[in-house]
């Protein structure tokens, strides 16, 4: 798809990945969050997205025992709409496939259409919400399941 290419997450990628996610989250992480996640964390599985060289997006869940949860899928806003979410969701689920996990949740802005759209297209459904779960304006989340992964 458009030639976009899914790789691991690796150290090299950080600097690209805080910049994706200063773009997309009002409160992105630190370096030493995705730090942790590639060298420390034992559960976190994380990809990037490159097209034609450039890191365009990334993705990661935590699997525990047979659940997975994804943390984060961002995509930087120049290069949305390609697909690139799409294969960086596809990418965490054949993770679950391999790694034999049977459930997948997430938390995601009650604001955020977009996103829920997209994880409903993968079978994703809505299953509470979290009241005023973000901290940076107590935005609400509506929790999703994809079950049978």
């Amino acid at each position: 798809m458009n030639n976009i290419e899914i790789l691991s997450l690796k150290l090299e990628h950080v600097d690209s990945v805080l910049k994706i996610d200063a773009l997309s989250f009002p409160t992105p992480w630190s370096r030493e969050s995705f730090e942790r996640e590639i060298e420390i964390n034992k559960f976190a599985r994380y990809v990037v997205a490159k097209k034609d060289g450039i890191l365009i997006g990334y993705a990661g869940m935590w699997l525990i025992l047979d659940e997975g949860h994804i943390t984060n899928i961002a995509v930087h806003p120049e290069y949305r709409g390609i697909g690139a979410g799409n294969l960086l969701l596809e990418a965490l689920i054949e993770i679950c496939h391999t790694e034999l996990i049977t459930s997948l949740t997430l938390e995601v802005r009650k604001s955020n259409l977009v996103a829920q759209n997209l994880y409903k297209k993968y079978g994703f459904l809505e299953q509470g919400i979290r009241k005023e779960y973000y901290g940076d304006n107590k935005e609400d989340a509506v929790i999703m399941w994809k079950h049978n992964v």
